[in-house]
């Protein structure tokens, strides 16, 4: 015990500045992981190495492939990266992908892009700019061409379809003109209108005008578009169709990226998005999105939705 003893006393000093070094070590050690960490995060986010970008599934599906394909190949040559297309079913799986990170850049109604900027997921790259130079479009209700409806007042207990329950022209803005109309009160439901089990909502314009062409409801709120342009329905399936009505202006729909891609990829991806504006390749924008795509304010252009989207979160508790 008295050996251990002095020999713990002999290599006390020894034994100290062993730890005192060690300690420094570590010290030293921690002090540049916390400066790499900090010089990392004063970087910012990481560039990608593969982007992915989300479209609506508001179109035929063969037609939407196709058009996937052609971007895939647009994108990643402008961008000298790889770039995947994908359709998810609904826009809320596009919300959730740039809160989780695994989608960097979605096509979304001015609804979607409010409730996703809402979360602190998306920030505004581009919005559309039709040829009238506005960044807003109306809204339609459409029936059979033979249907004897002149008025929205007309189907008053009868069966519609809504694009979606977050379309901004196929739910928002024909919901905001029935109360405008006195049609709706500020705390109904569309079914306080059009009755109980009258209301189906669809999974994009497409969905909503087969129910129509189907029998199985009488009106469709779709964006002018699909009405107007050959671009969502076959020119067969146009010609069954008419306006009944029409309500808006609508906020055009928006490019977002996620709000912690880096400054460089949005910056790249924006680059690349405004090359479609090309004489040589609007062709392929138009079918993808329309429109001529600019930059704009995102407070500005989502302003005039606040209130018709508060009757729309009214409605879809009731």
């Amino acid at each position: 015990m008295l050996f251990c003893f002095q020999f713990t006393r002999r290599l006390k000093s020894s034994r100290i500045q062993l730890c005192g070094s060690g300690l420094s070590f570590a010290l030293g050690a921690l002090s540049l992981f916390l400066m790499t960490g900090n010089a990392a995060s004063a970087a910012g986010p990481q560039p990608v190495a593969k982007f992915v970008v989300a479209l609506k599934p508001d179109k035929n599906p063969e037609v939407l492939r196709a058009e996937k394909t052609q971007l895939e190949a647009f994108l990643s040559a402008k961008l000298g990266r790889p770039t995947e297309a994908i359709i998810p079913l609904s826009s809320t799986v596009i919300i959730e992908g740039f809160a989780n990170g695994t989608v960097d850049l979605g096509y979304l109604s001015a609804t979607d892009f409010v409730n996703a900027r809402s979360r602190g997921v998306v920030d505004l790259l581009l919005v559309g700019q039709f040829a009238d130079g506005r960044n807003a479009y109306d809204s339609y209700w459409v029936v059979k061409k033979a249907a004897p409806y002149t008025a929205i007042a007309d189907l008053r207990g009868l069966p519609v379809a809504f694009a979606s329950r977050t379309s901004t022209s196929g739910f928002v803005a024909p919901l905001f003109d029935l109360k405008q109309r006195g049609l709706l009160g500020p705390d109904s439901s569309p079914e306080s209108f059009f009755g109980a089990g009258n209301v189906y909502y669809g999974v994009g314009y497409v969905s909503a005008v087969e129910r129509v062409l189907a029998g199985e409801a009488e009106a469709a709120a779709v964006s002018y578009y699909v009405l107007d342009e050959d671009k969502h329905l076959s020119v067969e399936k146009r010609a069954q169709l008419r306006r009944l009505q029409t309500q808006g202006p609508v906020p055009s729909h928006v490019l977002a990226v996620r709000k912690s891609l880096s400054p460089a990829d949005a910056a790249a991806l924006r680059s690349a998005l405004l090359a479609l504006n090309k004489p040589e390749n609007t062709a392929l924008r138009d079918k993808l999105f329309t429109t001529r795509l600019v930059a704009a304010d995102a407070d500005a252009h989502v302003a005039t939705l606040a209130e018709a989207l508060a009757l729309a979160r009214q409605a879809l508790k009731q």
